[in-house]
């Protein structure tokens, strides 16, 4: 992502600014032990995005960052979960592309783990009964 970022960023400068889109993840905030390495770079990606956001404000860039849960591919095929079409992610992309957006959260999982985010105990802390 950094190097893709730095290898476009001068060239969107050249062009009078543009648009680039990170795919992020409901990982980036929450993880379990089974999805460590792969929270921690999603995690990353995300600092990075907001790190790319105020970088390229003054060249007229948006660094859009999509946020989303689990999307129906090959990739969670074998996951019983609620998951959103690919087809659902990328017209929301694109909205968020076309509002001049920030951040995108794709789905219903993704905004409600981001509002968890300032709760009393933070979603992202072990949850207690």
């Amino acid at each position: 992502m950094l190097n893709m970022s730095k290898a476009f960023a001068p060239v969107l400068k050249a062009n009078g600014g543009g648009a680039m889109l990170n795919v992020l993840s409901v990982a980036s905030w929450v993880n379990g032990s089974e999805l460590a390495a792969y929270s921690a770079s999603k995690s990353s990606a995300w600092s990075l995005t907001n790190s790319l956001r105020h970088e390229l404000a003054g060249q007229k860039t948006q660094v859009l960052g999509l946020h989303m849960g689990y999307v129906d591919t090959d990739l969670t095929r074998g996951f019983e979960v609620q998951k959103s079409s690919a087809e659902e992610i990328v017209q929301r992309a694109l909205d968020g592309l076309e509002a001049g957006a920030d951040e995108v959260l794709a789905d219903a999982l993704t905004q409600q783990v981001r509002q968890g985010l300032t709760a009393s105990r933070p979603v992202y802390l072990p949850q207690t009964n």
